[in-house]
């Protein structure tokens, strides 16, 4: 039985607070990292391209993003929790969060929910230009259409995965001093980060897979089945493989690439021994996820430094 606030308006209580803290996953930096590494990536692709960039400026975007992608992720998480908390409370793994365990109501935490929409439209207009703006505006339906996916189909990594790399677009478009976007690099990167998507959450979903069975859940883990290793090393290779192509059209060298290299040997090797039966492996393979990007950040990172330092360039 769900808790029941007398007073909508009412401040909230201890467990309130903790609950909406569990809503945030601010315990959890996981969906932080994967919105906002394709972002930085496209922030080191721009400060490669442009070498009127400074550093300092590409650095200090950086950490705003972190904040905007901090905001992204509870968002998401929140919805996530208020429209799926029947389904939460049919599955093992999800049972004790906070609303089917009746810490917080669901008409208090749809409050908290518009209270950060509120916040959030506030920081996006105060801090993106209007081209990341009408990007991050182009995404945000897709906030309300992924918690309910898992209903009706058994592809909830499309949505999620392009989503959660809009960033790519938006972080070029910030640091953008020339008049055109290069849509021929960022979309190939795009798609290559709405691959790695697929790639770490479907193997994710097999942890639920008994619980989704029995309640009669889609999910992309089902639809792979005996298969997902071998689907997922075909988008892990697409993610690796368009992700170079971007990074070449944008002029990119061998720093870079032997970043994509490290994170390729470290996606695929965890990949390949990840037995999807067991649901350790699969978290751990899923926990692995930030370093992957983390590995390719740096790659960007390191290659566009050289390139200044060779070049004489001011960092």
């Amino acid at each position: 039985m769900f808790k029941r606030s007398t007073n909508l308006f009412a401040l909230p209580s201890k467990e309130e607070l903790n609950a909406c803290w569990e809503l945030c996953r601010l315990n959890n930096h996981m969906g932080c990292w994967t919105t906002w590494l394709p972002t930085s990536w496209a922030l080191a692709m721009v400060y490669h391209a442009q070498p009127q960039i400074s550093g300092i400026t590409a650095l200090l975007w950086a950490a705003k993003y972190l904040v905007l992608c901090s905001g992204i992720k509870s968002l998401i998480m929140t919805i996530d929790d208020i429209l799926d908390h029947d389904i939460d409370a049919l599955v093992t793994r999800t049972k004790g969060r906070a609303i089917p365990r009746g810490s917080i109501s669901i008409d208090r935490a749809w409050l908290f929910f518009a209270i950060q929409v509120a916040l959030g439209i506030y920081l996006a207009r105060a801090l993106l230009d209007p081209i990341s703006l009408r990007f991050a505006c182009a995404a945000a339906p897709l906030f309300i259409i992924y918690p309910t996916c898992k209903r009706w189909m058994y592809f909830a990594p499309v949505p999620l995965g392009l989503m959660f790399t809009v960033g790519v677009f938006m972080g070029w478009s910030t640091l953008n001093t020339s008049k055109r976007m290069p849509y021929e690099i960022l979309v190939p990167v795009y798609i290559a980060g709405c691959f790695w998507v697929w790639t770490y959450e479907t193997i994710y979903q097999h942890m639920d897979k008994a619980d989704d069975i029995q309640i009669d859940i889609k999910s992309s883990a089902l639809l792979c089945g005996q298969y997902t290793i071998s689907v997922c090393s075909t988008t892990a290779a697409l993610f690796f493989g368009l992700l170079s192509y971007g990074g070449y059209l944008n002029g990119h060298g061998i720093a870079f690439f032997a970043g994509v290299l490290i994170a390729a040997g470290l996606l695929m090797s965890k990949l390949l021994t990840t037995d999807v039966d067991r649901p350790e492996d699969c978290r751990d393979f899923f926990l692995q996820t930030p370093l992957i990007g983390q590995v390719v950040l740096g790659g960007f990172v390191a290659d566009a430094v050289l390139a200044r330092l060779t070049s004489g360039i001011p960092l």
